[in-house]
């Protein structure tokens, strides 16, 4: 379940600013069909801030029946009040997710006590597999090695670390000091964090480009890096691309460009620019897509 090619699956909305669950179902199959290997309803990719918690739980219901086990779906869950998290966590473990990714909680700014108190009863309130999401740029607060050791030592379920850091000397000593899975949460990290030894991504650029991720994956995982640098060399412009604004309004952007989905997302998030437009446009192009 926590390794390979995992998207962090958009949210589609038609012009109404209704979530589009047809819309989002062709998504799943799609991505399945060239070759992703998990889903993430709800991330941060997801929107799932902007979500109410019935259109939370109707995004996590249809990924799951779309999915249908082909692939397993770990749900967000995650959100800055404690109780909340556990309530859509145990709601998405009664739809049948396969775990659940919980971010550290923003703007609220929790001191490592905290943290650790926080995904402690997160992790008591479930038997699904738990996975740390540690985002630093988004949430304003770091989830140090000493914490994600701690937890897992006294929590089973607790099993993966999601790090969007985008510190690999912290990378390496979370994996010096623990037993957590862990997962690139920065496309333009993946190989190197493969090269060291995480087991997949959790991805914004397989949205676009599955196949294209799925490759590098599996390239990465077969220790043939001089073929992953290549390919992660050629990524690299697109997923410069896909982050040239706010995530994922680019990704949204590529997406209608290819006929996936109408091109919307929820305020406060705008609608990307004409320069940033031009911009991606041309790094899709030279992509091939």
């Amino acid at each position: 379940m926590f390794g390979g090619s995992i998207t962090a699956i958009v949210t589609p909305f038609d012009a109404s600013g209704r979530v589009d669950l047809h819309a989002l179902e062709k998504l799943v199959n799609w991505q399945i069909e060239e070759g992703t290997q998990g889903l993430i309803p709800c991330g941060s990719t997801g929107e799932s801030i902007t979500l109410t918690n019935d259109e939370r739980a109707a995004v996590i219901e249809r990924v799951i029946k779309a999915a249908n086990k082909r692939v397993p779906v770990i749900a967000g869950t995650g959100s800055s009040a404690t109780w909340a998290t556990i309530e859509a966590t145990r709601q998405a473990e009664k739809l049948g997710a396969d775990g659940v990714l919980v971010v550290t909680p923003a703007y609220n700014k929790p001191q490592q006590e905290g943290l650790y108190r926080h995904y402690a009863e997160v992790a008591k309130s479930t038997r699904l597999p738990v996975v740390l999401y540690n985002v630093p740029g988004r949430a304003a607060v770091n989830l140090l090695p000493e914490t994600c050791a701690r937890l897992s030592s006294e929590f089973k379920n607790i099993v993966a670390y999601k790090d969007a850091a985008a510190n690999l000397e912290q990378t390496a000593q979370v994996m010096r000091l623990t037993r957590l899975t862990v997962l690139s949460g920065d496309d333009g990290l993946t190989f190197p964090m493969m090269a060291m030894g995480a087991t997949g991504v959790i991805s914004v650029a397989s949205n676009v480009v599955p196949f294209a991720v799925r490759e590098l994956v599996d390239t990465c995982a077969a220790r043939a890096l001089d073929k992953a640098r290549e390919l992660h060399l050629k990524l690299l412009p697109l997923i410069n691309a896909l982050f040239i604004e706010t995530n994922p309004v680019p990704a949204k952007a590529a997406l209608a460009a290819l006929g996936r989905i109408e091109e919307h997302v929820r305020l406060p998030l705008a609608p990307l620019s004409d320069k940033s437009r031009e911009a991606l446009k041309k790094a899709m192009k030279e992509f091939g897509v």
